[in-house]
């Protein structure tokens, strides 16, 4: 298990070290000259020769990315101030440092993506595992049904319509806002009830028909038909033999689905005015702030990459053969 993890572990570097070269060339390859992006619109050319020498432009490609990588690791100085390691470089709108901002809005993300995956875990898993019960039954029908049509929901049409009717019309809710958990755990839970119920709504309905199919075609694999031929019981063939195989294709896109979400849910941020990092990405687009846009694309790639070594892991965990491919 330990050689698994480790080999798994060591392509995941590789990986990012690929992400980082290929991010890092292309913000600062194609614009023409990135110190005038860092200038700001009041450049001097003290300023900007201020800049130039330390971002390293004068300098080649490969030697500028090198400086940054080792900023990484071991902190660099800016005219701005030292920046310690891990350095990200410091933003061209307001001079505060990238790792620092990411750190500051990464809660926001991290509450909506733990608390909506909760929400669609639960109801998706749930509500995909009964359709695969009764199938054929009018439950089936029902939960198939209902899955297709909030499946073509998209977050900003859903989430101004509830805005509108739970918030502005009935009052149920206050507006969506985020709050510390440690200082305030029943404001933070109110405040992300709406986003996590909206989020989840797409994800939930895709992980109905996952489950449903999954199940289904794990109750025709020989070794459930096998126990069936022993005499067990409808519900400990479906629970001890068939549910723990159809978890692995729902495992594989759990991953994926966690690590996007932690990168940053853009439309559900902007939606709901939340201060994670889907809106700082879309922010350092419009106001052209490489460095802060790079940070954010890095930590999204290492939260991909992190959530596929999990599920590497877990399919180890559910299927002891993975280990040994």
């Amino acid at each position: 298990m330990l050689r698994f993890l480790a080999r798994r572990s060591l392509g995941a570097v590789v990986i990012l070290l690929i992400i980082s070269a290929l991010t890092f060339f292309l913000f600062y390859s194609i614009p023409r000259d990135p110190a005038l992006l860092a200038c700001g619109k009041n450049c001097t050319p003290g300023a900007l020769e201020i800049i130039r020498k330390n971002l390293a432009i004068d300098e080649p490609i490969p030697v500028q990315y090198w400086h940054y990588m080792v900023g990484i690791f071991a902190g660099r100085d800016f005219a701005v101030g030292p920046c310690p390691a891990p350095c990200l470089g410091y933003s061209f709108v307001d001079n505060t440092p990238v790792f620092e901002t990411i750190l500051d809005r990464f809660p926001t993300t991290a509450s909506l993506a733990v608390g909506g995956a909760a929400v669609f875990l639960t109801v998706g898993l749930g509500a995909g595992m009964l359709a695969a019960w009764k199938r054929g039954t009018i439950v089936d029908k029902v939960f198939s049904s209902a899955s297709l049509v909030l499946s073509s929901l998209q977050i900003y049409f859903l989430g101004p319509l509830v805005l509108a009717l739970f918030v502005y019309q009935l009052q149920w809710f206050s507006q969506p806002k985020y709050v510390n958990l440690t200082s305030d755990p029943v404001g933070w839970f109110v405040g992300l009830i709406i986003p996590w119920c909206v989020l989840s709504v797409i994800f939930t309905a895709n992980y109905t028909r996952m489950a449903r199919s999954s199940m289904i075609e794990q109750l025709q694999e020989e070794h459930v038909r096998a126990a069936r031929a022993k005499g067990m019981s409808r519900s400990t063939v479906f629970f001890r033999y068939a549910w723990r195989g159809s978890l692995i294709p729902i495992v594989t896109i759990f991953g994926i689905d966690m690590g996007a979400l932690f990168g940053g849910a853009v439309i559900t941020e902007f939606t709901f005015t939340l201060p994670g990092l889907g809106r700082l990405a879309v922010q350092s687009v419009l106001n052209t702030d490489l460095p802060m846009l790079m940070g954010v694309m890095l930590f999204a790639a290492t939260a991909i990459v992190v959530f596929n070594i999990f599920v590497d892991a877990t399919y180890a965990f559910i299927d002891p053969r993975v280990r040994l491919s």
